[in-house]
Parts: C-alpha cells; sequence; structure tokens
C-alpha cells in the first residue's frame, strides 16, 4: 500500500509519443590489431598447418581426401563460433585462423597429389581467385582494411580471402622448393627476406592493406618451411623432430601467447583495451 499525498494531480500519461527503442549495440572490430604477437602467432599456426596436416594425413589412415573433408567440417564449426561472436576473441579467433591453415594445405595438397595438377598451375589459379575475393570484396565494401571487419559481409570476406592466402602460399612455397631445390632453412630465409623487403617498402609508402596482404601471403610459406626444417628427418634436411613433436610444441606457444592476449587485451586498441569486451 502506498500512502496518497494529499492535493496531489496525477501527470496524465503523454499520448502519441514515440515508444523509447533500446540503443542498437555498436559494431566492434572481430579481427585483432597488427601487433608483433599478431604475426608471431600467425607463423606458429602456419607451421601447425603444414605439420598437422602431415601428421593427420599419416596417422589417421583416411587418406588426403578423408582427412580433407573431417577437417573441412572443423573448420565449419569453428567459423560458425568466430561468426556468431560479437567482438574479437583470441581463442575463437586464432582457433579458426589455425584450421583454416591446416584445410588451405590441404586443399593445395589434393590439387597437386590427388589430380596432378602442376603446381604452377595451382599457384596462377590460387592468385587469380585471391584476386577475384579481393576485387569483389573492394567493390562491396569500399575497402579491405582489417581495422573494419565489423559486419557479416565484410567478416565472410576476410575469411574467404584468408582461406585463398595460405592455399596460394603453399602452391607457391611448394613451387619454389621444388624448382629451386634450396631446402628447407634455406626456403625459409629466402622468405623472411621477402618479409624483410616488404617491410622496409612499407616504411618507404608503400600502402598499409597492400603490404599487410602481400606479408600475409609470405608468412605462409615461410611457416611451412620452418615446420618441415623441424619436422622432416635429416635425411631429408631436416632436424628429425617429427611431426606429433613439432606440432605439440607449437600449439603449446600458441595456446600460452592466446591465454596471455585473452588476459592482458594487448592485441585490441579502444575502449575495449584491458576488458573482456561482451560477446
Amino acid at each position: 500500500m502506498t500512502a496518497e499525498i494529499p492535493g496531489a494531480v496525477e501527470a496524465p500519461e503523454p499520448t502519441g509519443a514515440a515508444p523509447v527503442r533500446p540503443r542498437p549495440r555498436p559494431h566492434r572490430n572481430k579481427v585483432p590489431e597488427v601487433t608483433p604477437y599478431f604475426w608471431v602467432i600467425k607463423v606458429l599456426c602456419t607451421t601447425v598447418g603444414e605439420t598437422a596436416a602431415d601428421l593427420l594425413n599419416e596417422k589417421l589412415g583416411l587418406g588426403l581426401t578423408g582427412v580433407s573433408l573431417l577437417m573441412s567440417a572443423v573448420l565449419v564449426g569453428v567459423l560458425v563460433a568466430q561468426f556468431r561472436t560479437a567482438a574479437y576473441r583470441p581463442g575463437v579467433y586464432w582457433s579458426a585462423v589455425a584450421m583454416i591453415s591446416v584445410v588451405g594445405t590441404l586443399l593445395s595438397d589434393n590439387l597437386t597429389d590427388n589430380l596432378g595438377v602442376p603446381l604452377e598451375t595451382s599457384t596462377v589459379a590460387f592468385a587469380l581467385v585471391l584476386g577475384a575475393v579481393f576485387a569483389v570484396w573492394f567493390r562491396s565494401e569500399r575497402t579491405l582494411s582489417i581495422h573494419h571487419i565489423d559486419s557479416t559481409r565484410r567478416e565472410s570476406f576476410y575469411w574467404l580471402a584468408v582461406l585463398f592466402t595460405f592455399a596460394l602460399g603453399t602452391a607457391a612455397g611448394d613451387l619454389v622448393a621444388e624448382r629451386l631445390d634450396l631446402g628447407y632453412s634455406l626456403s625459409a630465409v629466402l622468405f623472411a627476406a621477402a618479409l624483410a623487403v616488404v617491410a622496409a617498402a612499407r616504411s618507404l609508402g608503400l600502402g598499409a592493406v597492400g603490404s599487410f596482404w602481400t606479408a600475409y601471403i609470405l608468412t605462409r610459406p615461410l611457416g611451412a618451411s620452418l615446420g618441415d626444417y623441424l619436422s622432416q628427418p635429416t635425411t631429408d634436411g631436416g632436424l628429425g623432430m617429427g611431426t606429433v613433436i613439432t606440432s605439440v610444441l607449437f600449439l603449446a606457444v600458441i595456446l600460452g601467447l592466446v591465454v596471455f592476449l585473452t588476459v592482458t587485451r594487448r592485441d585490441v586498441s579502444g575502449p575495449g583495451r584491458g576488458t573482456p569486451q561482451q560477446g
């Protein structure tokens, strides 16, 4: 029971006023800031993509096609989780990168090993497909910047581009390694030098978008060369650590870095730094 105040006049309810609608939630970028952590984890994911693809193909006994179908199904599940987040989540995001690295590797390997497509042909084909993805993306959104991956359509273009950078990097890396016969260690040095050239060009005025995607492609064969150097037998020019040890080692480092970034938010800019973003 509430006490009535003598003489009080009840205010009439407003009529015709527009209903108050909840303010829409701001869209936040679904991709981390490009920091040294970004490139370190990217290379590690690339290495795992190479060694894990070899490991699964050897140990599961499903054949290249069976492993490809299995990993593609896992990738779809991870991407569904990624698309359902409202903001960048280190664990979900980097799981998607690691899985897309495996699938991109298998995509190139299937063309070469199962269908007999020459590496020259697959390299050119992947480059053309990637160029088409970028062209449609830019025509639709007027930008290829990863700082504005804040809608479902932009995120779809982003992950499609990432898939074909991995496939292109795999084909191009195998092409260079087989044609030049440099060995794993020298191949890694070659691709590291190419990345240094991109970094120098960026400091001299190369556009941020172009330099980012060029570096993203080059880190694929760099990581693959490192993975092969560590895992392959000494008779083949490697260190003989094997795919199991190499994969577990790199996965452990990735996990440690992802946990660190989840806690510290070092790869998040703006008001989200230091506090978890709500999903």
